[in-house]
């Protein structure tokens, strides 16, 4: 196959439809714009949001409830199962290393340990927040646990 063989789709290309050609051209007198009103003539139309002086959809829905915390902090959730699979005992876990690993994307957001899972032997793990049942979880199994501020 070449360059000159390539083809469209049957029926995928459509010939334009000259409206405005005569009557016997099925689109000819009003060319497909109906009799009189704003939408016939040339230039009309309404503008996006205009509902014909009603009082517009999004105008009548009821304003957005509640509010956005700004000072709210979004974590990224590892939890130990996870760091069990890809940490061998006594290794140290950090956001780079978990970078490393491919467990987060990247060390822009905060990491959070979730208790989810068992941990079989002691990790040294850095993260900015653990939850209370990772922490007891990770110091039942003599792994140590250092708290890093918040980027």
């Amino acid at each position: 196959m070449k360059l000159h063989d390539l083809k469209p789709a049957p029926g995928s290309k459509h010939r334009k439809v000259r409206v405005g050609r005569g009557i016997s051209a099925g689109r000819g007198k009003t060319a497909g714009r109906g009799t009189k009103g704003q939408n016939a003539r040339s230039g009309g139309g309404v503008r996006p949001y205009f509902e014909g002086g009603q009082l517009p959809f999004v105008r009548r829905l009821p304003f957005k409830r509640g509010f956005t915390n700004i000072w709210r902090v979004e974590y990224v959730e590892v939890n130990l199962d996870r760091l069990a699979k890809a940490f061998g005992p006594n290794e140290e876990v950090t956001p780079e290393a978990l970078v490393e690993k491919g467990i987060i994307k990247s060390t822009k957001k905060p990491v959070v340990i979730l208790g989810r899972g068992e941990l079989p032997h002691p990790l040294r793990i850095k993260a900015h927040r653990f939850s209370a049942s990772a922490e007891e979880k990770i110091l039942s199994v003599g792994g140590t646990v250092e708290l890093l501020p918040l980027p």
